[in-house]
């Protein structure tokens, strides 16, 4: 799973071309030399994907080995290029945080833009390193993975336990649960058992 791009624009509704407020981008992955036309073509993508996205709308497009995922919140638009394997929710959920902090540090300033912003947000590039794991943008997944996790080591414990049969014979012996009537059907069903297995 892999963001490779995540950029803010400004979506104007008379159709012009949208302009890129703020982006972070990680090209490393490709060879040195296509890496400027890389980023070119994400700021082409990109400004096409935003211009066709309706205001309160959100969309995903497949390119190539990429999904572009968008949401424009009346005119402030978030756009991320991820690969196929990023999840849609978490992708949406990043999105909406980006939104969200963006109008945190800049309130309503980004309607008055005219041209595309040079200046650096650090918040982007650090959001471009942490939420390459999905479980990071969606709460729900990170809560989903615990408790796997935890499903995990819960059916160790059980197995571990199981395979202790020796102690499970004088755990019965002292248990204060058992009637004398179960320890000795216990201990009968074990007799039983182990004839069955020397055949």
């Amino acid at each position: 799973m892999k963001i490779t791009a995540l950029l803010v624009l400004k979506c104007n509704p008379e159709g012009s071309d949208p302009v890129i407020l703020a982006n972070a981008m990680d090209v490393s992955h490709f060879g040195y030399f296509q890496r400027s036309s890389v980023k070119e073509f994400i700021f082409f993508v990109g400004r096409t994907v935003a211009k066709r996205t309706p205001p309160g709308q959100r969309q995903s497009v497949q390119h190539e080995e990429y999904k572009v995922h968008t949401y424009n919140r009346n005119g402030l638009c978030a756009l991320g290029f991820m690969d196929d394997h990023y999840p849609v929710r978490s992708a949406f959920s990043l999105l909406n945080q980006v939104i969200d902090e963006y109008q945190k540090n800049f309130g309503e300033s980004w309607r008055a833009a005219q041209a595309d912003s040079t200046q650096p947000w650090p918040y982007l590039n650090e959001a471009l390193t942490k939420f390459q794991d999905p479980a990071e943008a969606d709460k729900l997944l990170k809560i989903q993975r615990e408790l796997d996790e935890t499903k995990i080591i819960l059916h160790k414990t059980i197995d571990s336990v199981l395979a202790r049969g020796e102690k499970l014979d004088s755990l019965v012996e002292k248990s204060s649960d058992l009637s004398a009537a179960s320890q000795m059907f216990y201990k009968q069903a074990k007799k039983t058992n182990q004839c069955c297995t020397i055949l």
